[in-house]
């Protein structure tokens, strides 16, 4: 009998399909790593995109990308992200970084997604902060 995926996504009909995410993940096994709350700065901790939201976007996906990776992760091991928007009318724009993001692997990944409109985030030039746990 063959072992169980460490990572299995679920969308039970009564929930429907959500576009671009999952309802469930189960990790059944594996090691797991959180993620802090990402925000648009580069390596030297510069603002990136300063009123840009999409550029913004991109840099945040950047800065998840470079943490999985420097534990040996991608974006399939994703299994939970919480997303802040400061302006709810930026959802398509960062819908599109995140479906860019997630068609980086096969299969698509689709975590378990939270989306939050905040007021303002920890810096006065910051649009988006995501925080994300992954497993393997």
């Amino acid at each position: 009998m063959a072992a169980p995926e460490p990572i299995t996504r679920y969308n039970p009909p009564e929930l429907g399909q959500p576009p671009g995410y999952s309802q469930i993940v189960e990790v059944s096994h594996g090691r797991m790593i959180f993620l802090a709350g990402q925000t648009a700065v580069d390596a030297d901790g510069n603002v990136v995109g300063k009123g840009d939201f999409a550029a913004q976007a991109a840099q945040v996906f950047r800065n998840i990308s470079l943490a999985l990776t420097a534990r040996g992760y991608d974006a399939s091991n994703l299994v939970k992200l919480t997303v802040f928007l400061t302006d709810m009318n930026n959802l398509a724009v960062y819908r599109e970084a995140r479906n860019r993001f997630f068609a980086t692997v096969r299969p698509v990944a689709a975590p378990a997604i939270t989306l939050v409109e905040v007021s303002k985030l920890y810096g006065p030039d910051f649009l988006i902060e995501i925080e994300a746990i992954a497993a393997a």
